[in-house]
């Protein structure tokens, strides 16, 4: 028996037709882990949260500060009209922990498009060209990676005489193209050797059209998954950034800011530094699990096709 019809021979006609669609649970989603599946669907909801937290119903003003007018009390512990309680001011903190999400991922997701517009136009073109334009960037990037973060932030922040989000998302954007560029021009000096790029030029295809065509398209696929990754680092960041008072300000809400302005009544209620915290935690874990498997799944993928 040949091996066709011992694989027809295997297949029973009652047999319920094999669904690899995403209603059959085959798709993207179908394949993940039970906690890869957790925690994407905790990172649609704190994205879905940030995008439309002016639309939920009955979620209180961030700023409200209801003990003014002897409606609420301060450091109220979670209750039915505070979910997770109240602030040191009596704000909801529910609430500011939903904006306070708003302002890590607007941040993450300037800086990574940033490092994925730029950096990866600039690696893949160095990873290319290489010779005298591979050095060239290749210098640059090392002068940009051997500069101090933090104090280079500090610098401009200080001679912009600004603090805030527009700040922050300007100063590492701008820092965060060197390690895209990096990373980018790793991949395109594997591409470029591939068969297809040798075949082009064997063919008189100029180099600009190969470039566009050929080798950044697929350099993005392994630039997406590192921007994955950059993006938990780049939530600590912001939330670090903001709790030593350097980033977004008071009385707008992020993570940082948020258990930074709760640590003085840490022995009285720990609920406002812990929800911030927590979600803090949650969402870093989800990104960076959810990242993972992001990568071995194309890198599966990328080796069935070699």
């Amino acid at each position: 028996m040949s091996t066709v019809e011992s694989a027809v021979s295997l297949h029973d006609p009652s047999d319920p037709p094999v669904v690899t669609g995403l209603k059959g649970g085959r798709g993207p989603f179908g394949t993940m882990p039970w906690l890869t599946k957790i925690c994407a669907s905790w990172v649609v909801a704190i994205v879905a949260a940030a995008i439309f937290a002016d639309f939920i119903p009955g979620l209180p003003d961030p700023d409200y500060q209801g003990f003014l007018w002897g409606e609420d009390k301060i450091l109220e512990p979670p209750s039915g009209d505070h979910w997770l309680g109240t602030d040191g001011i009596s704000r909801d903190i529910l609430a500011r922990v939903i904006y306070g999400s708003r302002v890590s991922l607007i941040f993450a997701t300037v800086v990574v498009a940033v490092g994925l517009l730029f950096g990866g136009v600039i690696g893949s073109l160095a990873g290319f060209l290489r010779g005298k334009v591979d050095g060239a960037i290749g210098f640059g990037i090392d002068v940009m990676l051997a500069m101090p973060g933090l104090v280079l932030y500090i610098f401009a922040m200080t001679m912009l005489n600004q603090r805030g989000l527009l700040v922050m998302c300007s100063v590492v954007s701008v820092l965060a193209i060197a390690p895209y560029s990096r990373v980018a021009r790793a991949n395109a000096l594997a591409v470029s050797n591939r068969e297809f790029v040798t075949a082009a030029r064997s063919i008189g295809t100029n180099r600009s059209r190969i470039l566009l065509r050929e080798v950044i398209p697929n350099v993005y696929p392994s630039l997406a998954a590192y921007a994955l990754v950059s993006m938990a680092a780049l939530i600590i960041l912001e939330s670090a950034i903001s709790f030593l008072g350097f980033g977004v300000q008071i009385p707008t809400s992020s993570w940082g800011n948020m258990i930074a302005e709760s640590r003085r009544d840490l022995a009285i209620n720990i609920w406002p530094c812990f929800w911030p915290a927590l979600t803090l935690v949650l969402t870093v874990f989800s990104i960076n699990n959810v990242a993972d498997w992001v990568r071995k799944h194309m890198a599966t993928r990328t080796s069935a096709l070699v």
